[in-house]
């Protein structure tokens, strides 16, 4: 599995930043203290034991001290006794020395302000300059044990399960940035518009009030004739119909069956009527019905013009 590292970076973060708080670290040191407590009164409890071990051991060595040496089998009986209280205290001893290397918790006073110290610095300290991303990584450390990352099926989101140090656990979800095509690609709702617009306006028209309501491209820059054009023919919008009652150049080769320099030919040559609506706009011819009739006749008697011929104009 490949995934960009930043939005998951960030993502964790983001999250480090809302879990060290002034209020999340009174909080865990309220509980460190309570703990602190419990731990104490375990000790304490091990520490009695200790001294009932001791007593118990002191006792049997004065009764094996008191014996008589030539009753061999009492002497041996408080020998045995002695050995196994000595046993005892020793093994309660060392398991005591575990519990307070292992277990128990101990922080004083001081370290307990530097503490709260860190956790009103912390967001400083981590967004720092100067903090380097090793730094980060031990402070990481020191808060989360690990992160598992699953890929769902739904295509650009990841879960994040954190588990933190003290045992809690915990799932966000994170999304990925889009591939280079999908993040340029234009939202259903613009495309939406511009097949609006373009039943009203050509396409110099949209860019204009396209730059009257501030709107850029997908990339950001603003927009051009030539943008609204790939955009038409991405999304196959036509343009802007003509007038009623009147064709374009495609249409009249159709109906007549003749090239597109024929066509062009009876417009120079005024046979039809043919006008701009703008510069660089489509013509929109008018064929009347006498004109009709005069072009289908000729068409049919020319020796030049050939239904569906490429070539001749004349």
């Amino acid at each position: 599995m490949s995934l960009a590292a930043r939005p998951l970076d960030d993502a964790i973060a983001e999250r480090l930043l809302t879990a060290v708080t002034p209020l999340t670290i009174k909080l865990a040191l309220q509980a460190l203290t309570s703990l602190e407590e419990r731990d104490n009164t375990i000790s304490a409890q091990w520490q009695r034991k200790i001294e009932r071990a001791r007593y118990e051991a002191d006792l049997a060595e004065r009764r094996y001290e008191e014996a008589d040496p030539s009753n061999r089998l009492v002497a041996s009986t408080l020998e045995k006794r002695w050995n196994d209280a000595m046993q005892r205290r020793c093994e309660l001893e060392a398991e005591l020395a575990t519990f307070k290397r292992r277990t128990m918790r101990s922080v004083t006073a001081e370290q307990k302000q530097q503490i709260l110290q860190l956790g009103r610095d912390f967001a400083r300290l981590w967004k720092a300059p100067t903090t380097s991303a090793c730094d980060r990584k031990r402070m990481l450390r020191l808060l989360i044990r690990d992160i598992t990352i699953i890929k769902g099926p739904e295509p650009k989101l990841l879960r994040l399960q954190i588990r933190w140090q003290g045992g809690a656990t915990e799932t966000i979800e994170v999304r990925q940035p889009p591939n280079r095509p999908e993040a340029i690609r234009y939202p259903d709702t613009f495309v939406a518009k511009i097949r609006t617009m373009a039943e009203r306006y050509d396409d110099k028209e949209i860019v204009a009030r396209l730059k009257s309501e501030a709107l850029t491209s997908s990339t950001g820059k603003a927009f051009t004739v030539n943008m609204i054009r790939w955009i038409r023919h991405k999304h196959r919008i036509p343009s802007r119909p003509l007038p009623a009652g009147t064709l374009n150049v495609t249409a009249v080769r159709a109906r007549y069956g003749v090239s597109l320099w024929v066509v062009h030919y009876w417009i120079e040559r005024g046979i039809v009527s043919a006008a701009h609506r703008k510069p660089n706009t489509p013509y929109a011819i008018t064929i009347d019905d006498n004109v009709d009739r005069r072009l289908r006749e000729w068409v049919a008697n020319s020796g030049h013009l050939h239904r569906s011929s490429p070539t001749q104009t004349a």
